[in-house]
């Protein structure tokens, strides 16, 4: 693996070639299917393409696709101290191509397709990734796409269009997965887990009449299966009885398909198979023809002794016809008997150990436990509704720069700790000496000089825009180190203010600015917490805000864990327990909380 010191990368070494892993079902793994697409994605250039006389933004052809995956390269530079100085910063960079046929590229961009990311741009329901036609992504595309650039520290300025005009899937759940073949592990409480996000926390009716914008559509689908009323008849076709919470088969597959980790509607039907075992769902009809086809899944497990609703097999009806509903038994197991009072069944044994929800356990009246001003701040800076309410709350107070200058430093710390770039190399390139990924890497380092300098003027410098107000020995440790550094780059003497055309720092000066910026940022984080939150957490918007985002328990990323982690493979025994974790999208829920936010101003 290449290395080098004070931001220098070494010339890769001689690369090592291995296939792709995939399944009994032909399909690659699911964290390689997801790594591949943004991948992908980050090396094209989504433009505007016309099909059948329309014009669609944010798109891709099939050829620029299969160009792309013919020859693509994912570079990747991790920054950390020397083992052996640990004073030096040493730079390792990893290089991954992609190489694949035409047909294989097709392919790859099929499995795209069943796992709901991209979507025929002038047919969504087509389920064919075809020659000559264009493709956009989906709202769970975007949501696995977001996450990609965030995690490996891209930067993606040529994407920020299409995450601002199109909808992103604000909240995604991920089933855990066997390591051996990539199955999903069914456990009772994944099922749980799975089923009351799929339910929602209440009855979802849609009026799909009513006209909805594509973002207000897609966020109605979210809460849970969209639900109708129906009925059973006799014989004679007279009513029989008049049922509520039905829905569509296919439309739970869809639902499965866009909000979740499945991949594709097989293995939606194997997960609503799995809820016909658990009780908690029914079929009420399925009124094919007798010469239609009726593909039906069959799931087996093992069933509880005693009073229980699940049972050793279920079926799942995946034709157009067929209709199911919500149990009894889904019904307490999504929780919606304490709505209208309805007892909850004997035989209920569908229920996670209970977990005080964030309101519950930190702001409630009355509470138990105490929680301190710091906690309250990790929660409301975790949460992007509670975030963007806070920092207008800081600025109608004259202090907004405290969380900025927070948020803006913890952005520069993760681009520099991970650096990335993907590129579609043209077929002269290859091998080539200034591989375009390498290339990358270092516009990206300038990038960051930059972005450590601008930091510097805009928040520390004297008199500057948004000057903090911070310790006058931390401001004096940092203004003195700029001195001796600036000073010996240029010859001169250093006045307060950087020249941006002038800064040329390595990797360890840069390292060192993040340290001095770290010890600033815990003096910010201690001042919000202790001036700022108390007067922030009494206000009625802040009250309301957090009722609306009640299912989210404080988290110190993005990830919350529905079932207690499991452990990692190979530990504990060698069993994989599985579980479910939700991802959450900050930008749809920044966008969706804006949507929702009165016009009323904080006081």
């Amino acid at each position: 693996m290449p290395s080098g010191t004070d931001g220098a990368v070494v010339p890769s070494q001689p690369s090592t070639s291995h296939m792709m892993k995939t399944t009994k079902r032909g399909r690659p793994y699911l964290k390689d299917t997801f790594d591949l697409f943004a991948t992908l994605i980050v090396s094209l250039k989504l433009t505007t393409h016309k099909q059948f006389f329309r014009t669609h933004t944010n798109s891709f052809s099939t050829d620029e696709a299969a160009q792309n995956l013919a020859a693509l390269k994912f570079s990747q530079s991790n920054r950390g101290p020397d083992p052996r100085e640990p004073s030096r910063v040493v730079t390792t960079t990893t290089t991954t191509t992609f190489s694949m046929t035409r047909d294989m590229a097709k392919a790859m961009s099929q499995h795209f397709m069943d796992a709901r990311l991209i979507e025929n741009a002038a047919d969504p329901s087509s389920n064919l990734f075809k020659d000559r036609t264009v493709y956009v992504l989906t709202p769970k595309g975007l949501h696995v796409l977001e996450r990609f650039i965030s995690k490996n520290g891209m930067t993606s300025d040529h994407l920020q269009n299409v995450f601002a005009t199109q909808p992103i899937c604000i909240k995604l759940l991920h089933l855990e997965r066997r390591a051996i073949d990539d199955e999903i592990i069914v456990t009772q409480s994944v099922i749980t887990a799975l089923f009351r996000r799929f339910a929602g926390r209440h009855p979802n009716y849609i009026d799909f009449e009513r006209p909805k914008d594509p973002f207000a559509l897609y966020h109605e689908r979210s809460k849970g299966i969209a639900l109708c009323d129906g009925n059973t008849k006799d014989i004679n076709g007279r009513t029989n009885k008049e049922l509520k919470y039905c829905f569509a088969a296919v439309t739970a597959l869809e639902w499965l398909c866009d909000f979740t980790s499945v991949v594709g509607r097989e293995e939606a039907a194997e997960m609503a198979a799995q809820f016909v075992r658990f009780g908690l769902i029914a079929l009420v009809s399925d009124k094919r023809k007798n010469n239609d086809s009726a593909i039906i899944f069959t799931v087996r497990g093992s069933a509880p002794a005693g009073n229980s609703a699940v049972t050793q097999h279920g079926e799942f009806r995946c034709t157009a016809k067929a209709i199911y509903r919500i149990t009894d038994e889904g019904r307490a197991c999504a929780q919606w008997d304490e709505l209208d009072g309805a007892e909850t069944p004997q035989s209920s044994s569908l229920h996670l150990p209970q977990r005080l929800s964030a309101s519950d356990a930190h702001y409630e009246a009355g509470e138990k436990t105490r929680e301190s001003n710091s906690d309250r701040l990790r929660y409301i800076l975790e949460e992007p509704q509670l975030r963007a309410l806070f920092r207008e709350f800081l600025r109608s107070n004259f202090s907004e720069e405290n969380l900025s200058f927070w948020l803006d430093v913890k952005d520069f710390k993760r681009k520099f700790n991970i650096t990335s770039s993907a590129t579609a190399l043209a077929p002269a390139n290859r091998g080539g000496r200034h591989a375009p990924g390498q290339a990358a890497m270092e516009r990206h380092h300038e990038s960051l000089i930059h972005t450590a300098f601008v930091i510097y003027n805009k928040y520390l410098a004297p008199s500057s825009q948004h000057e903090l107000n911070i310790d006058h020995g931390l401001r004096n440790e940092l203004a003195g180190y700029l001195n001796e550094v600036m000073t010996s780059l240029t010859g001169r003497e250093f006045h307060g203010h950087v020249d941006l055309t002038e800064a040329h720092f390595n990797a360890t000066q840069l390292q060192t600015m993040i340290r001095l910026y770290e010890r600033i940022q815990t003096h910010i984080f201690r001042l919000m917490a202790t001036d700022s939150v108390p007067k922030f957490i009494k206000l009625p918007r802040f009250k309301a805000m957090r009722d609306w985002v009640g299912d989210t328990d404080p988290i110190d990323s993005d990830v919350l864990f529905l079932t207690a982690p499991s452990q990692p493979p190979g530990l504990g025994g060698g069993v994989e327990e599985g579980g479910a974790y939700m991802t959450i999208s900050p930008q749809a829920t920044e966008r969706e909380q804006r949507r929702h936010d009165s016009p009323s101003s904080l006081s």
